[in-house]
């Protein structure tokens, strides 16, 4: 009976280490703090967007869902940006003429930044980014509320954090 005590403490500790590192982040928090290029050159950093409602997003031009997905944020962005929804997204591409094109192509409208590392970015590997699409909705007080909302959902919880 012994023996079997010490993997029942192990099991707890894995259990609850779980938990805490499923702990949704605050933008403001130094472990995932991104500040990256944007199109033109100049850095930009997500936790300078507290205060809004923002879907932090994580794409690349060669990824189809991606650019699916792109599709339906331009009409969401076109509803809510006016009422201080922001989208702030990061592309993985290596290829900056790639993204680039992309933006144009998909009308992109809002931030974009680029960290062209790809799957070895260190600021997907801060985010714990395993596929893109992959967003994450932050209320006005930079903490992550949501991760991949989509569609209906993603707008209701826009409309109901902007009134918050």
């Amino acid at each position: 009976m012994n023996s079997k005590k010490p993997i029942l403490v192990l099991s707890l500790l894995f259990f609850f280490n779980g938990l805490y590192a499923q702990q949704l982040p605050n933008i403001t928090d130094n472990r995932v703090q991104i500040k990256l290029p944007t199109v033109k050159g100049d850095s930009l950093s997500l936790a300078s967007l507290k205060g809004q409602v923002i879907l932090l997003d994580f794409w690349a031009s060669w990824c189809g869902p991606c650019r699916a997905s792109n599709k339906q944020l331009v009409k969401l962005y076109a509803r809510y940006k006016a009422k201080g929804f922001e989208i702030f997204s990061v592309s993985l591409d290596q290829d900056k003429r790639d993204w680039q094109k992309a933006i144009a192509k998909d009308k992109i409208s809002w931030l974009q930044v680029n960290d062209p590392r790809g799957w070895n970015a260190q600021t997907a590997i801060d985010w714990n980014i395993s596929q893109i699409p992959t967003s994450f909705l932050i209320n006005k007080k930079g903490d992550v509320v949501s991760i991949d909302p989509e569609g209906r959902e993603l707008e209701e919880s826009v409309k109901k954090l902007l009134t918050e």
